[in-house]
């Protein structure tokens, strides 16, 4: 089985190597490299290309949310995790915004941590409990943004990107819409391609932005 090929970004040394040494108890992933600062894990992932960035925001020369918007310039196939001890609410949806597919708090267990490190892999988005919920009220207290005509999802593919909102994996999806899970992918893929978006969590980004989707009740409005 192919290994999950990771770069950690944390520049405390203490928290760096604990977070190596958990990640490396795993035969599924290999750290193939580490950065203590925002500069040196650009550099790295331009080198190494690795499948996921293991980030932290707090860094000394280039902060993760810079850091993150450079390698998804440069890199738009390598996926970025944050892994921090913020959850400043201006953080958050800036480096959501900046293309990191999950953002995770570090008083979460190791087996979570594990589980994200997965699920991203996978293509997938993953968020915090407190974070998704600092996430969706804060889109829910603005207007969405103006619609563009551009931007043409069918009412399959915006059930998909909500279910996707409300944290459901693929196969979860599938079952909740009676489809195959190859079908699921297939309408992802369509999303991406139609909202010019690079993962998941820019596609729910917007689409809540734009009140396409609806959140605890709410209507939707046209795309």
């Amino acid at each position: 089985m192919k290994s999950i090929r990771i770069v950690v970004v944390e520049d405390h040394l203490l928290v760096r190597e604990g977070i190596r040494d958990l990640l490396r108890q795993d035969r599924d992933m290999e750290v193939v490299g580490e950065a203590a600062d925002g500069e040196e894990a650009v550099a790295l992932v331009a080198r190494l290309k690795p499948d996921i960035v293991l980030m932290d925001i707090a860094m000394p020369k280039l902060n993760g949310i810079e850091a993150t918007k450079r390698i998804k310039a440069e890199q738009p196939r390598v996926s970025v995790l944050v892994l921090t001890a913020y959850d400043n609410e201006e953080f958050i949806l800036a480096i959501l915004e900046a293309g990191a597919s999950g953002y995770l708090l570090k008083n979460i267990r190791s087996e979570e941590l594990l589980k994200s490190v997965r699920s991203v892999y996978r293509g997938e988005s993953v968020l915090h409990p407190s974070v998704l919920k600092t996430v969706l009220g804060r889109l829910r207290s603005h207007a969405g943004a103006e619609v563009s005509g551009k931007y043409r999802l069918t009412p399959r593919e915006l059930e998909v990107v909500e279910l996707g909102a409300r944290g459901l994996v693929n196969k979860e999806i599938a079952y909740k819409l009676s489809l195959s899970d190859r079908t699921v992918q297939s309408h992802w893929r369509n999303i991406f391609t139609k909202l010019a978006v690079g993962s998941r969590m820019e596609a729910v980004m917007l689409c809540l932005k734009n009140h396409w989707i609806r959140m605890e009740g709410e209507e939707a409005a046209e795309p």
